[in-house]
């Protein structure tokens, strides 16, 4: 299955329940009527594509119907075209240090599927020709340590792992050793999950990326919050108070083969400007792809 079918496929619960209310909404009346717009507009903030590109949508159809009339006016490729153009037309790849080890930090809330990622990611970088290496630091979860280490058996890939209960910030440190020692130029460290709310955690975190940092200069070179799509618009609550502890570089999508609200993507990149990397639509090594605006347009309102 080809890299947009996959995207397709996994919006296909958004896409589904957009363009059946548009759809409908089309059918009922040669003009936009009042009660036309608010069901457009419903549909559109249904979906979570957030208040502002709701908003633009709206203001674009309606100059439409006005100009055109319905039998001319494509709703749906006035949506794509409007949420490609905010979501900009160029791919952000993830950072490559020149002639060094790039750390790539994983971070975000419980339950996202982070070690998943981190497993995925690495994966694909070395199908891509890099040399990754994982770190297992998160060390209050056991089962984190053990679920990175089945990824790194199952793939392949080489990983830094400490007892349950060691020092994160200890581990992280011996992984950039490890990596660089085995001439990696990539390292994944898969962090505990933590809720944006608890203070202590947080400091935990920024501590970890300082004593990476005085390891390696200027490390970590990205920072990747892990996002499930499931959570709609709670998602963007998380995205502003990390942003906030730890400057975050790019957005990771999960699960997004199991929401009817993919439009938060939009929402998120939208209010905070950070650009979406990646996306996971499946529970396979190979479901992580490289976000695409143009694509991710089409998938969710192609009809």
């Amino acid at each position: 299955m080809g890299l947009f079918q996959k995207l397709k496929e996994g919006l296909k619960k958004t896409h589904s329940t957009l363009t059946h209310e548009i759809k409908r909404i089309v059918t009922l009346s040669p003009k936009l009527t009042r009660e036309g717009s608010d069901d457009l507009e419903a549909a559109l903030l249904g979906a979570d594509l957030g208040l502002p590109m709701t908003q633009r949508i709206m203001a674009v159809t309606k100059k439409a119907y006005e100009t055109q009339g319905r039998d001319k006016v494509d709703i749906f490729g006035i949506a794509a075209r409007e949420v490609e153009l905010a979501l900009g037309e160029k791919e952000t790849p993830l950072k490559k240090q020149a002639d060094s080890l790039t750390v790539v930090s994983l971070v975000g809330v419980n339950g996202t599927g982070k070690t998943t990622t981190c497993a995925k990611l690495a994966n694909q970088l070395r199908q891509t020709g890099e040399k990754p290496w994982m770190a297992a630091c998160d060390t209050f979860r056991a089962a984190a340590i053990d679920q990175l280490k089945l990824w790194s058996e199952r793939l392949d890939i080489p990983i830094t792992a400490g007892n349950y209960g060691a020092d994160p910030a200890a581990v992280a440190h011996d992984a950039v050793s490890a990596a660089n020692a085995n001439g990696c130029n990539y390292l994944l460290l898969d962090t505990a999950g933590r809720l944006h709310t608890k203070h202590n955690l947080m400091k935990e975190l920024e501590k970890l990326h300082r004593v990476v940092g005085k390891k390696l200069p200027d490390a970590p070179h990205e920072v990747l919050l892990v996002l499930d799509a499931t959570t709609g618009m709670n998602a963007l609550t998380q995205a502003r108070e990390f942003n906030k502890a730890v400057p975050l570089t790019g957005l990771v999508i999960t699960k997004l083969d199991g929401t009817s609200r993919g439009g938060m993507i939009v929402a998120i990149q939208q209010e905070l400007n950070i650009p979406v990397k990646y996306v996971g639509v499946g529970e396979q090594a190979d479901d992580l792809q490289p976000f695409q605006a143009k694509e991710f347009a089409e998938a969710l309102f192609s009809e």
